[in-house]
């Protein structure tokens, strides 16, 4: 069955390894972060640096037992999502969304253990609504605001991939996504400090966060140990309660590098987040890395895949994900009224 006016979506996986040899498949979102750090020629010094960079800070952070500091490694999966759509538009398979899977390699004992999905985040009707959506509704307006169903089939589809058969047989934990702060929020530290994720900072909500509540999940924002800003934390269950330490340090390795290649004005800075912090991309006092990142191109080509995303899905299947989004919403608000 594929998705319909009134079906369950079928959702399929497809995994790309990312490591030193990772090229770019076709259909790939060229504002990826993978795609931009593989590019050029210094691709392959690019992603060797990073992998490198992921697998000190990992071991950095998982210090116990590990004497010479190199005990563990990671190695990482692009998981590819799409849907199948099957109606009167002549249907097909759109990619929607692509995150992270971690795979703790455990050289000590020779064990491999599965870290969090998630990471990093990036998808196509995500682009639709920030670079599409957003732009439209507010043009010839005094004011910056939302629609009023701002993000919501975004959120269904993505809800509906984690109830979905192929999310289960593939990952045995919810899903986390770690990504940086919010410029435009101010963040407070807290006295929470957990032993992996490190010191609780507080905030008002940000756009991203409210995007993300429509999938389903929460935001924390937490400094570890050693990072010089804290991370927000996407989350559907309990983030402190439902993982191992390895597991959180895994996304935390992960993303704190990527955010030092993409942001290293707030996480390569020479000074860490004091008590009230305020992130700015302007600051002066940081350090680059040794991988060459194309932020300015990333922002520029996100237009360009929102206006795929318009052309190849949202417009010719419009009545279909409306109708489908209508009902998924109204299932899940009886059940929430039924609890």
């Amino acid at each position: 069955m594929r998705l319909t006016e009134s079906s369950v979506p079928v959702f399929s996986i497809e995994t790309t390894r990312f490591d030193e040899d990772y090229r770019p498949v076709d259909g790939t979102r060229i504002t990826t972060n993978f795609a931009n750090l593989a590019r050029g020629e210094d691709r392959e010094e690019n992603l060797r640096n990073t992998l490198r960079m992921i697998d000190r800070r990992f071991n950095d952070l998982a210090n116990w037992d590990n004497e010479t500091g190199d005990r563990y490694r990671l190695e990482l999966d692009i998981v590819t999502v799409s849907v199948d759509i099957d109606d009167a538009s002549g249907g097909g398979s759109f990619p929607l969304i692509e995150v992270l899977h971690p795979l703790i390699v455990d050289t000590k004992t020779g064990q491999r253990i599965d870290g969090i999905v998630g990471n990093n985040f990036s998808s196509y009707v995500r682009d639709y609504d920030f670079s599409v959506v957003l732009p439209a509704h507010n043009e010839g307006r005094t004011g910056f605001s939302a629609p009023d169903d701002f993000g919501v089939l975004h959120g269904n589809l993505f809800k509906s991939f984690l109830e979905s058969d192929a999310y289960a047989e593939q990952f045995a934990t919810q899903p986390v996504v770690c990504l940086s702060v919010s410029t435009s929020k101010t963040y407070r530290r807290s006295a929470n400090v957990h032993p992996i994720l490190g010191v609780e900072y507080t905030s008002e909500s940000s756009p991203t966060d409210d995007y993300f509540a429509k999938m389903g999940m929460r935001a924390r924002y937490f400094m570890p140990r050693g990072s010089a800003a804290p991370l927000a934390f996407y989350f559907v269950g309990d983030l402190l309660g439902d993982y191992t330490n390895l597991e959180l340090i895994a996304t935390i390795s992960t993303m704190e590098t990527f955010q030092k290649i993409y942001r290293p004005e707030i996480y390569n800075s020479n000074s860490a987040a004091g008590a009230v912090y305020q992130p700015s991309l302007t600051a002066s006092d940081f350090s680059l890395t040794r991988v060459v990142y194309d932020r300015e191109e990333r922002s520029r080509l996100a237009v360009v895949q929102g206006k795929f995303a318009e052309e190849f899905f949202m417009t010719p299947h419009e009545a279909t994900l409306r109708e489908w989004s209508a009902g998924y919403s109204a299932r899940n608000n009886d059940e929430q009224g039924d609890r």
